[in-house]
């Protein structure tokens, strides 16, 4: 700690191959970036913007893998390597203690073709790296960058700077958390709200049309046998609260949507208030998980009062499925995906303990507390049905194939996609 370092190298590669030259092309391509975390702050290049005349330090997060250039004007665009990374680490001194905590963890990646006179395993010296001739020294203009090409050696080296710093601990995370680029936030914005609006407006037009054509039609009856008979919105009231073809299912799906409602809301309400800081990595996914697992007992009690109000009785089956059904597939996924990214030999990859933990939590606190919901929601008396269900179902005419529910369920995808798919790409 406080200790600086200078060139220190990490490893060195031999020759490129073919295949590690195109993985290096592609990431530059793609604009893949290298995340290092430091006491839970991660690594970040300094930018300097310009507000109203005042210069500002922001953060832009990780660094490139490399970048593409041209060495003569005019000439073929090559792939360069970021081979080079000299880590300012900030710290906050304490007077009395002289202690000091990290409060900022800046990078700056350097490409530099390495030479040496004879290759030490032990203490590697360097010609282009050194504290008279440093790479990412101004004045030192001659350092060739590294470029990408089979049979290339790469040698891959570091620099570590301590720097004191007035930030304090406790606002470490401010310069993190400032946007960087003001344009595309209001993009997403306006685009969310184009999109809501648009949805109100058709839904609004579909209904004020439909209810004042019944209505004028309603103001129009003269005598009592007219008003009686039933025209518009009134034909399907008694088949409004007739049971689905499956009402089982019905009643799993909308447990477990009340059970993921209610973990959005609460972890909402965590996060305004401040409780889900961005210093404790994991610490939001931690608490969705948490309380996906609490809410249980409200998926298994809605599941188990919406399974008696359709005089069904084999409500522990139905538990058993609002339990499983939701949290299996989503398990079913994860493990997969944890499958690849452990043949990838990734760090990110969970780790066996974590999913251990994770079905200790399914069954041993979820599924319980879903028993527990629905064992009261099916005890308590059938909600009552406020119209009266016809006991012959009326007839669905053929419908047009826009009205197909394959076709609704694609057009209705269609905008909460485009959203989700501009927020991503952006």
């Amino acid at each position: 700690m406080r200790l600086d370092e200078q060139c220190k190298v990490v490893c060195r590669m031999p020759a490129l191959t073919e295949a590690q030259v195109t993985k290096i092309k592609d990431s530059v391509e793609d604009e893949y970036r290298v995340n290092m975390i430091l006491d839970n702050l991660p690594t970040a290049m300094v930018r300097i913007r310009e507000d109203n005349g005042v210069s500002m330090k922001v953060y832009e997060r990780g660094f490139p893998v490399g970048f593409k250039a041209a060495t003569e004007e005019g000439g073929e665009e090559k792939y360069f390597l970021h081979n080079h990374v000299r880590f300012t680490i900030l710290y906050h001194k304490d007077i009395e203690t002289d202690l000091a905590r990290i409060v900022g963890f800046e990078v700056e990646p350097a490409s530099v073709h390495h030479t040496y006179a004879t290759w030490d395993e032990v203490m590697p010296q360097l010609d282009t790296c050194t504290p008279e001739k440093h790479p990412l020294d101004s004045s030192q203009s001659t350092v060739m960058p590294q470029i990408v090409t089979a049979g290339e050696e790469v040698v891959y080296t570091y620099d570590v700077m301590f720097k004191m710093s007035d930030i304090r601990w406790a606002s470490r995370w401010d310069t993190y958390l400032q946007m960087i680029d003001d344009q595309i936030h209001w993009f997403s914005i306006i685009n969310s709200l184009m999109i809501l609006l648009f949805l109100s407006g058709m839904v609004a037009m579909i209904m004020v049309r439909t209810l004042r054509r019944d209505i004028s039609q309603y103001n129009q009856l003269e005598t009592v046998e007219e008003a009686q008979e039933e025209t518009g919105w009134k034909l399907v009231h008694g088949d409004v609260f007739r049971p689905p073809a499956r009402p089982g299912l019905l009643s799993v799906y909308v447990g477990t949507g009340v059970q993921l409602l209610g973990m959005t809301f609460v972890t909402m309400i965590f996060a305004v208030l401040g409780f889900l800081s961005p210093a404790n990595r994991g610490g939001l996914m931690t608490a969705m998980l948490l309380l996906f697992v609490l809410m249980g007992i409200f998926a298994g009690y809605f599941s188990g009062r919406l399974f008696k109000m359709f005089q069904l009785v084999e409500w522990k089956m139905n538990t058993l499925y609002t339990a499983f059904m939701f949290p299996g597939v989503c398990f079913f996924m994860f493990f997969l995906l944890n499958l690849m990214v452990w043949g990838q030999k990734s760090s990110g990859a969970a780790p066996f303990g974590t999913l251990l933990a994770l079905t200790l939590l399914w069954f041993g606190i979820s599924v319980p507390l879903v028993f527990v919901g629905s064992y009261f929601g099916f005890k308590k008396a059938a909600p009552e049905q406020p119209v009266r269900t016809n006991k012959i179902p009326r007839q669905v005419p053929p419908q047009p194939w826009y009205m197909t529910p394959v076709f609704s369920v694609l057009i209705g995808g269609i905008l909460p996609f485009g959203a989700v798919f501009i927020e991503l790409f952006f």
